[in-house]
């Protein structure tokens, strides 16, 4: 097979590096955020992240090699295999601080929910690209992608993981924008979902209520579920202007801060780098996101254009949620910061949309 150099002409550089840079501000900050703790079985947590950080970039090869169209073509059978993935998870899933999230693959473990954001972003993709015959933004045009939305949302509740669920329902509601939906359907939506917040609280878990009230008022439980956010506060704001420095953080390295390697690793890099280095991780954030929507906005295809901003929407949502929870705008609901937080399926997912953005970026120069 014959190697087409406008590949590495054209090749994303800049998405790359962007991406290498804030996985290596990642690595660097998860070791001073676990610097303090004893690592019970010999190998440090940075290290196993620089390890899945190798898997995701392999991940992303792959993705980038293979042609896109080939990728639209595989997005049923995809969305089929997360699926049956999240219903494996309900009998076989391990169970860790009450969540059963987790499928056991000998040494490692497999959380189903991050591979399905992007299973349902192309096969959500796909079906906008495909049905034209729609008038954009009626109500049949969205019941369809509505019906596909619910299943992985309910078997995503079931474990559970709220923070999961309300990244995949933005995601879906981001697309819809994007196809064009009419402000009559959202007013229908916006009614149906008011509707329903008294089942949806009656559904929640003890502790998940309490995250939400402790959210509006932390004092009503600082030693429990209002923890986590007056810690993270306190290490937010001790960081002022230019930060404490480099494993300095006394809210991290005294080990008051709770999850610091995984959901609130931005209060950790904010408490030793400060406002100016907090502002700089946005910004590579921001970076990112603007990135993807300008990929879509120059896509030569529907579905590119779809799937792009379908990405880039999960980028900016994980990010809002993650650094609003962490700074006390939005309540705990356990998001990670795409590649600073730990974790080797969130890592691989997110290493996974990039290589679909380089490739779309890429080939939209060859067809």
């Amino acid at each position: 097979m014959k190697f087409d150099r406008r590949l590495v002409l054209n090749f994303d550089w800049f998405l790359l590096f962007i991406t290498i840079l804030i996985a290596t501000i990642g690595v660097v900050n998860i070791y001073s955020a676990t610097f303090a703790v004893k690592e019970p079985d010999g190998m440090p947590v940075y290290l196993k992240q620089i390890c899945w950080i190798l898997v995701g970039i392999f991940a992303m090869f792959l993705s980038f090699c293979v042609d896109y169209r080939l990728l639209e073509r595989s997005a049923y059978p995809l969305f089929v295999v997360a699926v049956l993935l999240l219903i494996l998870v309900i009998p076989f899933g391990k169970s860790v601080a009450g969540s059963r999230r987790w499928l056991q693959l000998g040494v490692f473990s497999l959380q189903p929910s991050e591979f399905l954001k992007i299973a349902l972003i192309f096969i959500l993709s796909k079906y906008f690209n495909k049905y034209h015959g729609y008038s954009p933004g009626a109500i049949r045009g969205f019941l369809v992608p509505f019906l596909i939305l619910a299943l992985p949302v309910i078997l995503v509740l079931l474990q559970p993981d709220l923070g999961t669920a309300l990244i995949i329902i933005l995601i879906f509601l981001s697309l819809l924008l994007f196809n064009g939906i009419k402000i009559k359907n959202i007013l229908i939506m916006s009614s149906v979902f008011l509707a329903g917040l008294p089942l949806f609280w009656h559904c929640l878990k003890n502790y998940q209520k309490m995250r939400i009230l402790t959210f509006i008022n932390p004092d009503l439980d600082p030693l429990g579920s209002g923890y986590h956010i007056i810690q993270s506060k306190i290490a937010i704001g001790s960081g002022a202007f230019w930060g404490k420095g480099f494993l300095k953080g006394t809210q991290s390295q005294l080990l008051f801060l709770p999850e610091q390697h995984t959901d609130f690793v931005f209060s950790v890099f904010a408490e030793e780098w400060g406002f100016v280095g907090a502002l700089i991780v946005v910004f590579l954030y921001l970076l990112v996101v603007l990135w993807g929507l300008r990929i879509a906005a120059h896509s030569r295809e529907d579905f590119c254009a779809f799937l792009t901003f379908g990405i880039a929407s999960m980028f900016f949502w994980q990010i809002f949620i993650n650094i609003g929870m962490s700074v006390g705008i939005i309540p705990v609901v356990g998001v990670p910061l795409p590649l600073m937080s730990y974790g080797g399926s969130s890592t691989i997912s997110f290493l996974l949309g990039i290589g679909i953005l380089i490739n779309i970026s890429t080939r939209r120069f060859l067809f």
